[in-house]
């Protein structure tokens, strides 16, 4: 399991129409404030803070095609122009079990990534993929 030790953050947040919103500053617009946008939120600030991997190299909830299916990723950071490392987030409450790998398994058909982070905000877990297998690892890699 990685330790991680979010940042503080000051982040914008406001109540509209009954319903809070917070500032995504790496998709520049305001997006609801659900429990999984607040682990998302703070894992990209922890990625930009923290690892300094450029916030430009971040995409964040963009659509990929999985075969037939129209699925959205959390957080990819990109080297080179191409998808380095996929970060799938769930709400604290959530249990990163085997279906959460799998999950990120299937972004892997359509985005052929090096590296994967599953994060309930409370447990965070970092794997490296080679060919059919993968490893866990005790830090998230440097993007250098």
């Amino acid at each position: 399991m990685l330790q991680i030790n979010f940042p503080v953050h000051n982040f914008r947040i406001k109540k509209e129409k009954n319903r809070h919103t917070i500032f995504d500053e790496v998709r520049r617009r305001w997006v609801a404030l659900t429990p999984e946008e607040w682990v998302r939120q703070n894992f990209l600030q922890y990625l930009i803070q923290v690892k300094n991997y450029p916030a430009s190299l971040i995409s964040v909830e963009k659509i990929i095609r999985v075969g037939d299916l129209s699925k959205r990723y959390d957080i990819v950071v990109y080297k080179n122009n191409l998808p380095w490392l996929i970060v799938e987030c769930k709400e604290s409450n959530t249990p990163l079990d085997v279906k959460v790998i799998e999950q990120v398994i299937r972004y892997n058909m359509a985005l052929a990534i090096k590296y994967f982070v599953i994060t309930n905000g409370n447990e965070s877990f970092c794997y490296e993929i080679s060919g059919d297998s993968f490893r866990e690892l005790a830090a998230l890699p440097q993007l250098q």
